[in-house]
């Protein structure tokens, strides 16, 4: 905990996931709630096979999903989802001619039946 996962339609042409990770992950372990920098997993996931909505229209997406134990506050939520959006923001393509919608969600995992071990 934390896990951010990144969806990102494979209409994005040379979508800069490393330097994203970095910047993503630099972001949120200087958030309070992160406390330990490697407790925090972050990846990228393309879609190679995805619609958006009915029109004909050249759509793309960018969709963030934050996991974190339950128990955060909505401000401390709101932060973190305001610190990954400005970073998808700032280093998502965006090809002419296409209609990015980029979003982010927090996840309340359930604190009892979490495990998780380092081995």
């Amino acid at each position: 905990m934390p896990h951010l996962t990144i969806e990102y339609s494979a209409n994005l042409p040379h979508y800069p996931e490393a330097e994203t990770l970095t910047a993503l992950n630099a972001t949120l372990c200087a958030h309070p709630e992160v406390q330990d920098e490697a407790d925090l997993k972050t990846r990228f996931i393309v879609a190679d096979s995805f619609e958006i909505g009915t029109a004909p229209a050249q759509r793309a997406f960018v969709h963030a999903q934050l996991r974190l134990l339950s128990g955060r506050t909505p401000e401390a939520k709101k932060e973190l989802s305001e610190r990954i959006a400005a970073v998808l923001r700032e280093r998502t393509p965006q090809p002419k001619g296409v209609l990015v919608q980029l979003s982010v969600e927090i996840v309340d995992m359930d604190r009892p039946s979490y495990v998780k071990e380092r081995l």
